[in-house]
């Protein structure tokens, strides 16, 4: 059974495990955030039992699942970072957006590991070429790809395509990042300490892609087209800046760590962090710069905006980390005062991720 909520949609029994790990009835942004989370293409719901299977240490592995990128060693000193990501059906109800912002996902799931992306691969599945949609569909999708990737100047390289009528009306568009680093030159985990401060830099918040990940896990019908405002907008030339400012980033001492904001926004990343460094994150919302009014947090939390990022730095890097965006003309905001005890509790004006890391 399927229980609607607020704005969200969840299965019954993962609402009343919501309730029974809170003590209480979840308010409508608890909701939204744990829809979110949750959903399948946050949580992987269905295929991690499947995933598990595949193998995932060998001695060249220098990073395996849990991070926001894989990486290799390929020998001489240097290592092949690598993110593939789905994103089939934002590319059914807008194909050059949907493309193209699935190209930007992996490209800042690549450099937040502190390596250079140097090529995009795609796998495709279109259906037949005969149908007006079909031929919007692929022209769409593979101008996407192109576009944002030669924007933010990184080619695409290769990638295969088949045609079935399996898929004429839900593509499937798989995009690949790789990207190259010195083996002791990728950014691996770093531990977290209390007082850490939490940065949000690049593109202000706005109200697109809000649900977009719980639009990603739902199957396509005929209302599908209405979720249109669930796909994003990218700018590849600002995902560029922001590329080179974490580059840069990775060399200063200080930085803790940085998060891609994709599905789920903020929810996801600042979580991800909060879980990596076995403690809490309090987020003002307040802080977050939005480019639209009468935002609630509920927007903020749950927005898609494309080109942001975490950033999490001790203390005395921040104004460092603030050179380096004043730099590239990127805009960074303070969000929160960085990783807490879990025992600590938070103030009502923030979100308290302890609760909610699953």
């Amino acid at each position: 059974m399927v229980a609607v909520i607020g704005r969200s949609t969840l299965a019954l029994d993962e609402y009343r495990a919501i309730v029974r790990a809170i003590g209480r009835d979840p308010n409508d942004l608890e909701v939204g955030m744990f829809g979110a989370l949750w959903s399948e293409h946050c949580a992987y719901k269905t295929s991690k039992a499947l995933l598990r299977q595949l193998p995932t240490e060998g001695p060249d592995v220098l990073q395996g699942p849990g991070e926001n990128a894989g990486a290799v060693d390929i020998g001489d000193g240097l290592a092949v970072v690598f993110k593939i990501e789905s994103h089939n059906h934002p590319s059914a109800i807008e194909p050059y957006q949907g493309a193209a912002t699935g190209v930007g996902g992996i490209l800042r799931d690549v450099f937040a590991m502190g390596a250079r992306p140097i090529a995009i691969l795609d796998a495709l599945r279109f259906g037949p070429l005969e149908t007006g949609r079909g031929r919007h569909l692929f022209q769409g999708v593979v101008a996407g790809i192109g576009g944002y990737g030669n924007c933010f100047g990184c080619p695409t390289v290769g990638g295969e395509v088949y045609f079935d009528a399996g898929y004429s009306d839900n593509p499937i568009v798989m995009p690949c990042a790789l990207a190259s680093s010195r083996t002791t030159g990728y950014a691996a985990p770093k531990p977290t300490r209390a007082g850490d401060v939490v940065l949000l830099v690049g593109a202000d918040t706005g109200r697109d892609g809000i649900h977009g990940a719980t639009f990603a896990s739902v199957e396509m019908d005929e209302r599908s087209a209405e979720r249109r405002p669930a796909v994003q907008v990218g700018n590849p030339f600002l995902e560029k800046l922001l590329c080179e400012a974490c580059l840069r980033l990775n060399e200063l001492e200080g930085v803790t760590a940085i998060q891609d904001l994709g599905a789920a926004g903020l929810t996801s990343a600042a979580s991800e962090l909060a879980h990596r460094g076995r403690r809490g994150i309090d987020i003002d919302v307040d802080r977050v710069s939005r480019r639209e009014r009468g935002m609630t947090a509920y927007d903020v939390m749950l927005s898609e905006s494309q080109e942001r990022m975490l950033v999490v730095v001790r203390p005395q890097a921040e104004a460092a980390a603030r050179d380096v965006f004043d730099h590239f003309e990127l805009h960074a905001d303070r969000i929160g005062d960085g990783h807490r005890d879990r025992t600590e509790s938070a103030s009502a004006s923030v979100v308290p991720w302890s609760r909610i890391c699953r």
